[in-house]
């Protein structure tokens, strides 16, 4: 069950992450606003996987933002809360890493995260795969599609039970 203030906050979430990514594209041959896939990732948590904490809904639709954008964590947090905040620093990588240290991270870190970052994490893995298979990257190779799909079961294999 929610509050009155829930479908507030979602959309404050949607106007907010919407504008962070406002000039973003998918990597899909179409070019997809990224907004989408936020927006996708938070509605798979709600429909699939019966998620109705609001935190981590609003955490699903911010997950990419201190990644992808100029996003703070002191704007997360005042626009949405410590709670929302641990949870999206739960799912962010360090960009500062190199690609594949981000990667082998992500693998060994996935069981031990929170259960809210688990469905996160889970939502947006199942996103990724759904939109790479349905239309991957121009510029990705076969072998590049496997890569990352064999990737992905080895991060969604760490949060099994979620």
């Amino acid at each position: 069950m929610f509050d009155e203030a829930t479908p507030g906050v979602l959309l404050q979430a949607v106007q907010f992450a919407a504008h962070k990514h406002q000039d973003q594209r998918r990597k899909d041959q179409q070019a997809t606003p990224y907004i989408n896939h936020p927006i996708d990732v938070a509605a798979t948590l709600w429909q699939v996987g019966g998620v109705r904490e609001t935190a981590i809904l609003v955490a699903a639709l911010l997950h990419d933002t201190l990644e992808d954008t100029a996003t703070t964590p002191e704007e997360i947090r005042a626009a949405f809360g410590a709670t929302v905040l641990e949870l999206v620093l739960e799912v962010t990588d360090d960009k500062s890493l190199p690609k594949a240290v981000r990667k082998q991270l992500q693998v060994a870190h996935a069981p031990q995260k929170s259960p809210g970052a688990r469905a996160i994490k889970l939502a947006d893995k199942i996103h990724n795969v759904h939109d790479v298979g349905a239309s991957p990257p121009a510029d990705w190779s076969p072998q590049r599609l496997r890569d990352y799909l064999d990737w992905t079961e080895q991060v969604v294999a760490g949060l099994r039970g979620t």
